[in-house]
This record gives C-alpha cells, sequence and structure tokens, in this order.
C-alpha cells in the first residue's frame, strides 16, 4: 500500500501463464495489485488506458517484444519505471532498454529478494517523479520549504529543489557529502516537510558505538539480555514509530549489522535483543554517508542489497568550497548566532576578516566555519570580528603566501573569481556554479576587471 492508501498496482507482461500467475500470486502477498498481459502489444494498450506504478515485463515474446513494447510504453509515460526480465543471452538488449530508460533488469530464474528490492526502489523513484512533475506544474505548490539551511547559490537551490520533490514522499533516501557539509540539516528539512513532521525526528549516529552497543541502540533490549540490561528498553526503530529515523555516518556499520537492518527496511519488523516478540514499526528511513558506497560496495565492504535499499534516491550536499557565494550568508547567519548565545555585541565583521574567511578552503566545511566565527565571537575585542580573533589556519593562509594580499573587497573579489577560474580549468560555468552566480554576472565581472578571459 501506498502511503496515500492506494494500493499499488504492477503490470507483469509475460507470455507464460504460469509465470505470470506465480509472479501474480507473490504480488498479491506483498499487499500489491497485479494486472497480467501475455504480450507487448497489449501491454502498450493496457497502459495507454489505465493507471499502473510498474511494469515488469519479460523481453522474448511473440507479439511484440518486450524491447519494442518498452520503448513505445516509455514514449507514453516517461516516468513509468520498467523493469525487464531477460534470460542472460539477452543482458545485452537489457542493458540498452537501461541506457533507453528503463528502470532495471533482472535475470532468470528470478531471484525473489532481488525482485521485491528492485521494485520497490522502483514504486519510490515513481512516487518522487510524479511529485516532482506535480511541482513543476503547479498542482501542488503546498507550503514554503521549511528549513534551517541557510545559502541561495545555484548548488544549494538545486538541492533545496530536490528536497521539495522528496519529502513529501516514502522513498529512502541517502544523504551523502563530505564530513561537515550539514547531511542532519538536510535530514531534518526532508522530515520537516514530510507528511511525517508530527511524528519523532530520531537519529543515530552509526560510527559512535560498538556494533552489540548499536544493535541494543537500534532495536532495544529485553531484560537480562546481556549484562547491565536490568530493564526492557525500546530502540531508536521503535521510537521513531509513525516518523523518520536518521541513520548518520551508515558507512561504518558491520556487514553483521546491515543484515539486520536491511530486515527492518524490507519487512518493517524486528525484534528486540534477546527477545522473540516480533514488532511492528512504520518508519521512513533516512541514510547519510561521507563514504564513497558504491566503491565500499565493490571492494566487499557494504552489503550490495542494502546499498540498493538505501540508494532509492541520493541528495549530494556540496561542499563550501563549490558554494562560496553562500560564506558570506553564512557568516552573517553564524555571527547573530553566537553574538546571541555569548551577549555579545558585534557591529560588522573587517574586510580582511571577510577576505580571509571567503578565501579559505575550508576543509572541515560549514562546521569548520560555523567553530570558527563562534571562536572569533568568543574572543573578539570591541565591536567588530576582525582576522585577529580568527583561527591561526585562516590566519596563516596570507602569511604562507596561500592568498595576496588585496586593498579592497573588489581587489579580494577579483582573486577570487581567478582562483575559481583557475580551480575550474577556465570553464566559466563550472566557475559560476562554486562562485554562487549566474554565468552573465561572472562575464560581467571578468570585464569589470579586466581579466582577459573571453
Amino acid at each position: 500500500m501506498t502511503k496515500e492508501g492506494k494500493q499499488v498496482t504492477i503490470l507483469v507482461v509475460d507470455d507464460e501463464q504460469v509465470h505470470r500467475y506465480m509472479l501474480c500470486s507473490m504480488f498479491r502477498e506483498w499487499g500489491w495489485k497485479c494486472v497480467e498481459a501475455d504480450d507487448g502489444r497489449t501491454a502498450v494498450e493496457v497502459v495507454e488506458k489505465s493507471d499502473f506504478d510498474a511494469v515488469l515485463m519479460d523481453v522474448r515474446m511473440a507479439r511484440m517484444d518486450g524491447m519494442e513494447a518498452f520503448s513505445r510504453i516509455h514514449a507514453l509515460k516517461p516516468a513509468l519505471p520498467v523493469v525487464i526480465m531477460t534470460a542472460y543471452s539477452s543482458v545485452d538488449d537489457a542493458v540498452e532498454a537501461i541506457k533507453k530508460g528503463a528502470h532495471d533488469y533482472l535475470t532468470k530464474p528470478l531471484n525473489f529478494d532481488r525482485l521485491r528490492l528492485t521494485l520497490t526502489r522502483a514504486l519510490d523513484h515513481h512516487q518522487v517523479e510524479e511529485q516532482r512533475q506535480q511541482v513543476q506544474a503547479g498542482e501542488n505548490k503546498g507550503h514554503p520549504l521549511r528549513s534551517s539551511i541557510v545559502g541561495d547559490s545555484p548548488p544549494m537551490q538545486e538541492l533545496l529543489e530536490m528536497i521539495s520533490y522528496v519529502a513529501t514522499t516514502e522513498a529512502t533516501v541517502l544523504i551523502t557529502g563530505e564530513s561537515g557539509t550539514g547531511k542532519e540539516l538536510v535530514a531534518a528539512a526532508l522530515h520537516e516537510n514530510s507528511d511525517r513532521h508530527d511524528g519523532p525526528f530520531v537519529k543515530v549516529n552509526c560510527a559512535a558505538l560498538a556494533d552489540t552497543l548499536l544493535e541494543s541502540e537500534l532495536f532495544g533490549h529485553e531484560k537480562g539480555a546481556f549484562t547491565g540490561a536490568d530493564r526492557r528498553r525500546e530502540g531508536k526503530f521503535v521510537q521513531a514509530d509513525g516518523g523518520t529515523l536518521f541513520l548518520d555516518e551508515i558507512g561504518e556499520t558491520t556487514q553483521a549489522m546491515q543484515v539486520k537492518m536491511l530486515r527492518v527496511l524490507q519487512e518493517h519488523e524486528l525484534q528486540r535483543v534477546g527477545g522473540e516478540e516480533t514488532i511492528k514499526v512504520d518508519v521512513r528511513i533516512l541514510a547519510a554517508t561521507n563514504r564513497d558506497l558504491a566503491s565500499e560496495v565493490k571492494a566487499g565492504n557494504f552489503r550490495e542489497d542494502l546499498y540498493y535499499r538505501l540508494n532509492v534516491v541520493t541528495l549530494a550536499v556540496p561542499p563550501l568550497r563549490e558554494r562560496r557565494g553562500d560564506i558570506p550568508l553564512l557568516i552573517d547567519y553564524f555571527v547573530q548566532k553566537f553574538a546571541e548565545k555569548n551577549r555579545r555585541t558585534v557591529e560588522s565583521v573587517t574586510p580582511k576578516c571577510m577576505e580571509l574567511l571567503v578565501s579559505y578552503g575550508w576543509p572541515g566545511n560549514v562546521r569548520e566555519l560555523e567553530n570558527a566565527i563562534e571562536r572569533g565571537v568568543i574572543l573578539m575585542r570591541g565591536e567588530q570580528l576582525s582576522e585577529k580573533s580568527l583561527p591561526l589556519p585562516i590566519q596563516k593562509q596570507e602569511r604562507e603566501g596561500e592568498i595576496a594580499a588585496p586593498s579592497s573587497l573588489q581587489e579580494a573579489e577579483r582573486l577570487l573569481i581567478l582562483q575559481t577560474l583557475e580551480e575550474s580549468g577556465g570553464n566559466k560555468s563550472e566557475a559560476a556554479r562554486r562562485l554562487g552566480i549566474t554565468r552573465k554576472t561572472l562575464q560581467n565581472k571578468l570585464q569589470r576587471y579586466d581579466l582577459g578571459f573571453k
């Protein structure tokens, strides 16, 4: 069932009646409605007349094969996910179909766990795509996005737009990005703008606990399950029932823990440590990592089935160096925040201080900037935030020649544009994106400063 209470409907296209019957029987057990078509031509006709959430289609059929039927269905309804079933001998055809827009392919004989996982991902993608089309068409404007995320650069506008598409769906979301970029804020925005916003938002740092402690933290435990377990305790999955569970640093978990997580994601049920009772949970999962999970899967460090279950929708949070246009906004936000917290009056930020903050590389991203501003506000003398109260690595960049010593804010801007263009290999569109301005604005600034880029 979908979250709106509408039953999921799958179209199964296969010329083998026994195979269709077997698949439809299984789908009904999973709570889905099943419609059958015995050839590609019939499938196209049915799709024209009715709405489906996904199509599962064989390749080899007598009247119009699956490849041609997919092409016609995709032309009719591009957002409708089609999963291709194929024998190993036709894998090349299936891969070609994916290049043309098919959602995925499965080889026969089917692995039913993989089938369910693949179709679940297809259904989630379909829901996200429908939401995106509704937003773009103005049919589902809803409320303005509620978020604590600061930034209006093009990369952040794109991220916030994606959040608005995904938030109101039930899709599992994998949030990626370097440490300190604000992945938890993205998770919070997804929850706050979802239909679950009145439910709990529960956070777990998977890297902070050993495996045995993490298992108890996530699933809970019975009294006497281990030394010190003097009472029953509910885990984070149960605490998040009806709401959202955010699994931070999911890439740090062991494979043994990943197996247990996968069961909850697939079956929506769990058992407490030391218990036998099966507990049903209704939880939306958001996960975050600073690792490249696809590479971790190839290296054998992360389970492929869990990766695909988590990676229904990926939101990539850009590093601060790629959204430099947001740095002044962030500085203003953090100055106000820490001035109020520490009962300080900050009238302004000196030009030299602003120059150093904008020019710095920020390997620790927004978290490092936040810490730098908090330190500066606490140590500042007078009512101006100056470079003298910044952390030494930021002050040292000028002395070590990492940046020039511009005599004005205009000179600082000129040097920043030059540096960003060099980092972007002279690509003005990429440089504008990193600076948080339009390409036309960058072109105007190049002419103003006579930088010679055509």
